[in-house]
């Protein structure tokens, strides 16, 4: 009688598997126990035999075919026979398997023999992986319920005995803790914002030649304009000027003398802008979004500080004007609030580079004394630039924070 080999089932969480390799032929000779064809999860490799014998009728994939767990591969019969009804239907029919309570077939890697192991009462058949697993736990074998074939115990056997917190090996004197439960999970439903972005990271850093700079910069004038602005903001009628606006400012004076940098990657020329539209990557609850600062070369640094903090105040309220959501021309993205101290932040397309800011920490100088050091990793486009534009472009952006009086004063004098 023709009989359906199906796709074994390694796991629960296991859907399909990948044909390997065909080791018969339609209209070969198998006998029970023959291997029929090689197949692979995204972990391990496994062949599938033969349960009778006779030769092999019909084979409905082919080396290399995607077959969902349970789904008839393959008839093996005798010559002539009728095998129509056992043949997997357009919509995916799975052969021989009448409910969800079946028992699955089992199948073992293709792996070294089985090796043995004394045990109560005679042998116990035992694969090398569950082997080491038992000697590993000092699980009690003696309790295991074999699943392999021949009821060799396999390695989920050893697992669940250590899953189950079933006794270990009293001479071992060790507690087992149960593995967690492959149930307890929480499944998140994709929002349609985590895919925006998720789809848009995964193509930048798929058509994008990206490389990372690191460079950091004595912080001391900034952290000291930044102080003295909050102790006399009520005096002197200022802003409240973060850190942040206090790099972006810098950024937007660096960006305009670095066209190279302030630019987007086309299909087949590269566009150089003359204003920096600041891209402000911003957390809120329901994901990135990176509002713009548009023209913020052409801002005071209390005027830039108030528009920066407007819009990222929309951007986490949801309120915000899709138009200032688009049209960036560089991106700056700060993680140096959560205490990193370097990171690869990745860019957004079409732009050419986008600056991650990171936390300060004691640096040393020459004789040292040690100074507050912030960190800059600037991610840029090879494409667009080389790494010695960016270099000097990252250099110029140091050394205009690191003088950041001086950098103010000739600021003022424009």
């Amino acid at each position: 009688m023709a009989q359906s080999i199906i796709m074994p089932r390694q796991g629960i969480s296991v859907t399909s598997c990948l044909i390997g390799e065909w080791m018969k032929g339609e209209g070969d000779a198998v006998k029970a126990g023959d291997v029929l064809f090689t197949y692979e999860t995204d972990k391990a490799a496994f062949e599938e035999t033969s349960p009778v014998d006779g030769v092999l009728l019909k084979r409905f994939y082919e080396e290399g075919d995607e077959v969902p767990c349970l789904q008839t591969v393959c008839i093996v019969g005798e010559p002539g026979e009728n095998i129509g009804d056992l043949s997997p239907e357009e919509n995916g029919y799975t052969a021989n398997i009448e409910t969800e309570d079946t028992p699955e077939k089992k199948a073992e890697p293709a792996s070294p023999a089985p090796e043995t192991k004394a045990g109560a009462g005679g042998e116990i058949k035992i694969s090398p992986r569950a082997k080491k697993l038992a000697e590993q736990s000092h699980a009690d074998l003696t309790q295991a319920a074999g699943t392999g074939p021949e009821g060799r115990i396999i390695e989920r056997d050893v697992a669940a005995l250590i899953r189950d917190g079933k006794k270990v090996n009293a001479g071992a004197g060790i507690s087992v803790t149960p593995l967690a439960d492959a149930h307890d999970f929480t499944d998140i439903p994709l929002t349609n914002m985590r895919k925006i972005v998720g789809d848009a990271m995964y193509e930048s850093l798929q058509t994008m030649a990206q490389l990372t700079l690191h460079a950091s910069f004595d912080a001391s004038e900034m952290l000291a304009f930044r102080k003295t602005v909050k102790e006399r903001r009520d005096e002197l009628n200022l802003a409240d000027i973060t850190i942040n606006d206090i790099i972006l400012y810098a950024v937007s004076r660096t960006l305009v003398r670095h066209p190279v940098i302030n630019a987007h990657f086309l299909e087949n020329h590269i566009r150089q802008f003359r204003s920096a539209n600041i891209g402000i990557a911003t957390d809120t609850e329901r994901g990135l979004i990176v509002p713009t600062l548009f023209g913020a070369e052409g801002m005071g640094i209390t005027e830039l500080s108030l528009a920066a903090k407007e819009l990222v105040e929309a951007a986490r309220s949801g309120q915000i004007n899709p138009d200032l959501l688009t049209g960036g021309t560089f991106t700056v993205t700060n993680l140096g609030v959560l205490g990193v101290e370097s990171f690869t932040p990745v860019i957004n397309p079409p732009q050419a580079a986008i600056l991650g800011v990171c936390a300060i920490k004691t640096g040393l100088k020459e004789d040292g004394t040690p100074y507050p050091a912030m960190g800059l990793s600037l991610t840029f486009d090879h494409r667009a630039t080389d790494g010695a534009p960016a270099a000097r472009f990252l250099q110029d952006l140091c050394r205009y924070l690191c003088e950041w009086n001086l950098s103010l004063a000739v600021e003022s004098t424009r």
